[in-house]
């Protein structure tokens, strides 16, 4: 050999499970990344929703409705029987925008996708086809927003929770 080093070659599976290992931790921050993209999505399509209706202020991301939209995000994913605006231990939008520490009036619009992912086409068609929900994204009063969604193999869950600061 070269130099007189000898080279331990790795077993095979073992290389391909290092690989296997390798790309699906790579991948990981993507889905974050993805979600990011969607959330700051569904903010700018309410946006321009609310401007069409006629709507002058400014809609804010407000990390405490990101929050109490998170916790909701993850209970339905978790829990497949919910599908609307209560938790699974019977929390309404506001209880848990109240327990994130916002003071306001507050409404909620979800959408729960059958697929790994959904698009941000795809779920402002949702709300938008929904009456209830295109009032509430129409409501010029709603000037701050949080939005969350996760993913799992079979299911996608988008929250999103708004906001009239009292």
């Amino acid at each position: 050999m070269a130099g007189g080093h000898l080279r331990k070659q790795m077993p095979l599976p073992v290389m391909i499970g290092l690989a296997l290992l390798s790309a699906a931790l790579s991948t990981a921050p993507a889905a974050h990344a993805d979600n990011k993209r969607l959330n700051d999505g569904v903010v700018a399509n309410v946006y321009t929703i609310q401007h069409q209706a006629g709507c002058t202020s400014e809609l804010r991301i407000d990390p405490r409705l990101q929050l109490a939209a998170q916790w909701h995000t993850n209970d339905v994913l978790g829990n497949r029987a919910l599908d609307g605006d209560i938790g699974s231990d019977g929390s309404t939008p506001s209880d848990r925008a109240a327990a994130a520490g916002f003071r306001g009036d507050v409404a909620e619009t979800v959408a729960i996708n059958p697929a790994l992912a959904i698009s941000g086409v795809e779920l402002i068609n949702q709300w938008y086809n929904n009456p209830d929900y295109l009032a509430i994204m129409r409501d010029c009063k709603y000037t701050a927003i949080g939005v969350w969604s996760e993913n799992s193999l079979d299911r996608t869950v988008v929250v999103a929770v708004y906001g009239s600061p009292t």
